[in-house]
């Protein structure tokens, strides 16, 4: 009895037709598995009963030779029935009787018992290497091994890995793709050894502890971004952000534009769109783009204006330094995690100089030397005042962005992340809040981003956006950053007075004259890809061992982490969530599926080989026992094993099946 779990480390007669290859695909990866245990059991003259594709009630069969093959109820694996072989009833066994019959399994030596159970096994180990080997021939599309968003505060930023730094090696292992990067932070243990090549080709080695607090292992970094804009699938997905300088370009954009060159300047990456956006962010820029009905060398230049923050007027108070980044001038110059940064030269942060806009400042003071005045906690004393002198570096302001709740502010230039309170220190004259009579000494406890009805719908699905505030909700630059995202949105802030009296007020937010984003300015940008094809069959054949070697690996390690708590439950996916990740990868086309079923091959492979019994590797135990002693276990145990490991089994399909619905969201 074969059960395929998977791990995951995402018109209508095209859905029809990706549904159907789903449906053929995993049931090939069935087939595959039952018939290598058929093959071997009919070339050592077994009598096989039944070869079922899916379990339960038969919805239909037919009768060929000995053998009745059918297809049933539940597609959630398969069974090649045996005469003296029964999950069901495992007594037959240990039946004597049966073992009369020289075609029974249980008549067979153990040396072949062993090939029958063992070859579902090897057949899921070739067909994986298989479709592998015929993927890559195709050639499949795969995220390179490039850095793009790194979460401020989190391992790789505190270890000094940027956006648009290159992977090369995690441990002793080489990395190819982000996949490769995410497998080996996830499955890894301990602290790892990272080595790559930053965006002006030095090379760099850095020492990472991964975060363990969530589901998984995670250092805090995404994908890189490419230099095409997306081909969105429907007219539901917008091409350009709502709200954004890049709808009103002139000519507009088109699906599929590749951005070849900013200014003069030739682009090879998106880091470097990125950088000469900063570097330009308060100006127009011509973007010079690759249409995909043009011929080659012919570009279209589109200018697209500077994207404005969008404030409300409003200066907070500045919480504790949350990290400080390896190699940066503030670890060199004794800036550390706990300190909070009260004054940058003459100006007091929070009075003089709004927290948020110190990315920028320290940006624009590169090179030069900067005192800073600190807050710093003493053990059993008072807080004392320090002065600190650095030079900041030349990175610029709000290229590193607080996506995600709880996020701290990250000063580049600098090396730190700081949090940020949301007590009003100061209002900005003529400003939205002045108008809504916010006032000094005041706190915001919630922010929530509507959307008027009259308004386009953004990249958001709500309606409302809730942001709340509170001293384990540190989420003011976090609340901020949504408002620029949201360009279309109107904030609605709840105040507190100092008597703890609580106000709602209505905010339109207004654009700086004298600050801007340094971003894409609207556009949505594709993922950045490497295709990955073999030249011969031969060299596909040898990526194709490659891969399904390392997809064992993983699987063997997923399973490690699971049981050494590494790794949450959480991460798991049944049935459902099989379908559904096959039927998203389906979408991206042929390859991309055959790798999926390579990976699903070879999952197959390693659980079904897993000493519990009902599975081959607890069918594989008893042989062994049974090789050693030189007899069988006894019905009782038999008995007791098998129901045992179903229970096992079945209990395990319950949980993943209450994660695929309950957790991840699939019916």
């Amino acid at each position: 009895m074969d059960f395929p779990l998977a791990f995951s480390i995402a018109s209508s007669g095209a859905a029809l037709m990706n549904i159907l290859i789903v449906a053929v695909g995993l049931g090939f990866v069935i087939f595959f598995h039952e018939l290598g245990h058929f093959a071997v059991a009919k070339w050592c003259n077994v009598n096989v009963e039944r070869f079922s594709i899916g379990f339960g009630p038969v919805l239909f069969s037919w009768q060929w030779g000995e053998t009745e093959y059918a297809l049933s109820l539940v597609p959630f694996g398969g069974y090649v029935k045996m005469l003296g072989q029964d999950d069901i009833d495992p007594s037959q066994l240990s039946s004597e009787e049966i073992a009369l019959d020289p075609r029974s399994y249980s008549a067979k030596k153990v040396h072949q018992r062993m090939a029958i159970i063992s070859a579902g096994v090897i057949m899921n180990v070739i067909t994986g290497l298989m479709f592998f080997a015929v993927a890559f021939r195709l050639g499949v599309e795969t995220s390179p091994a490039v850095i793009g968003n790194v979460q401020v505060g989190r391992p790789a930023w505190t270890a000094g890995i940027q956006h648009g730094d290159q992977i090369t090696r995690i441990n002793d292992a080489e990395i190819a793709s982000f996949g490769d990067i995410m497998r080996g932070v996830a499955l890894s243990r301990g602290v790892l050894t990272i080595e790559g090549i930053h965006q002006d080709g030095r090379t760099f080695k850095a020492v990472v502890q991964p975060d363990e607090s969530g589901t998984r292992r995670m250092i805090g970094a995404s994908p890189s971004e490419g230099l095409q804009l997306i081909q969105p699938p429907s007219k539901e997905i917008p091409l350009i952000f709502p709200g954004t300088p890049a709808l009103k370009a002139d000519p507009p954009f088109q699906p599929g534009d590749l951005i070849k060159k900013s200014g003069d300047q030739e682009l090879k990456s998106f880091a470097d769109l990125q950088k000469n956006l900063a570097d330009h962010r308060a100006e127009p820029v011509d973007l010079w783009v690759q249409r995909q009905d043009q011929p080659d060398g012919n570009l279209v230049k589109i200018t697209v204006a500077a994207t404005p923050f969008r404030t409300l007027g409003l200066s907070m108070d500045t919480g504790e330094v949350s990290a400080v980044r390896k190699g940066s001038p503030a670890e060199m110059n004794g800036l550390l995690v706990g300190d909070r940064l009260t004054h940058v030269g003459e100006l007091s942060v929070g009075k003089d100089i709004n927290p948020l806009q110190l990315p920028d400042w320290f940006a624009q003071h590169q090179g030069e030397e900067v005192e800073l005045r600190v807050r710093r906690r003493v053990t059993g004393n008072e807080p004392k005042e320090v002065n600190i002198q650095l030079i900041p570096d030349a990175n610029s302001g709000w290229i590193e962005v607080p996506y995600f709740p709880n996020e701290s502010v990250s000063i580049p230039a600098v090396g730190i992340a700081f949090h940020v309170v949301p007590t009003v220190l100061s209002v900005q004259e003529g400003s939205p809040a002045q108008k809504s009579g916010i006032l000094v000494g005041e706190r915001i406890k919630k922010m929530n981003l509507v959307l008027p009805d009259e308004a386009e719908p953004d990249r958001f699905v709500e309606k409302t956006i809730e942001i709340d505030f509170n001293d384990e909700e540190k989420n003011w630059p976090y609340a901020f950053w949504k408002l620029q995202e949201c360009p279309t949105r109107i904030a609605e802030l709840t105040v507190s007075n100092e008597l703890g009296e609580e106000r709602t007020v209505s905010l339109a937010p207004q654009e700086s004259i004298d600050w801007f984003v340094p971003n894409t300015r609207g556009l949505r940008m594709a993922g950045m890809s490497i295709n990955q094809k073999a030249d011969s069959v031969a060299g596909a054949l040898q990526m194709g061992f490659v891969h399904t070697k390392n997809s064992i690996q993983d699987i063997w390690l997923t399973l490690r982490n699971l049981f050494g708590g590494r790794l949450s439950v959480k991460e798991l996916r049944g049935p459902l969530g099989i379908a559904s990740v096959a039927y998203q990868i389906a979408e991206q086309g042929i390859a991309q599926f055959l790798v999926f079923l390579g990976f699903l091959s070879a999952n197959l492979a390693v659980l079904n080989f897993l000493p519990i019994p009902v599975l081959d590797g607890g069918h594989m135990v008893f042989l062994i026992w049974e090789g050693v002693t030189r007899k069988k276990p006894s019905e009782r145990v038999l008995i007791a094993a098998t129901y045992c490991g179903m229970a096992f089994v079945l209990g395990l399909m319950m949980l993943v099946l209450y994660l695929d619905i309950f957790v991840h969201k699939l019916n």
